[in-house]
């Protein structure tokens, strides 16, 4: 494919900006009706199969944890995705923008990330009504325990 193809298609599909590659396991948490569908839609796409639920009792390369403020602590959340996937894996937080309802400080995403034992390394535009942080553990640490 060509370089220019490559970015077409980049713009097109959410997915491919962030990062998913075909045949991963991605786990969501989180979900709930006002999630964003579209990315959804598109991260099934580039990995070719379903995005699998809280109840997957594997670990996964990829978690999609959707948090609002009112959903209890951040840290907790986090700590808890940590468990899920495996060393080497990435968690996506996907959390309201600004002025939405739900809506976290970045602030608070920094702290909880850094309690939690994550760096965030880059911030993105998730959709109409989200954005997402990609955390990752540190090179060459344990994940958590299930």
């Amino acid at each position: 494919m060509s370089a220019t193809a490559d970015h077409a298609e980049e713009r097109t599909n959410p997915a491919i900006k962030l990062g998913f590659e075909p045949g991963q396991v991605v786990q969501e948490i989180g979900y709930d009706d006002d999630v964003e569908q579209e990315l959804r839609e598109a991260i099934e796409a580039v990995i070719g199969q379903e995005i699998v639920d809280e109840d997957y009792d594997d670990v996964a390369d990829v978690v999609v944890l959707w948090f609002r403020d009112d959903d209890g602590d951040l840290t907790d959340a986090l700590v808890d995705a940590i468990g899920l996937i495996d060393e080497g894996g990435e968690i996506w937080l996907m959390t309201p923008k600004t002025g939405r309802d739900g809506y976290v400080e970045p602030s608070d995403i920094n702290e909880a990330a850094q309690t939690a034992g994550l760096s965030q390394t880059r911030s993105i535009n998730a959709g109409k009504d989200w954005s997402g942080s990609r955390l990752v553990t540190p090179k060459g640490a344990k994940s958590g325990k299930r």
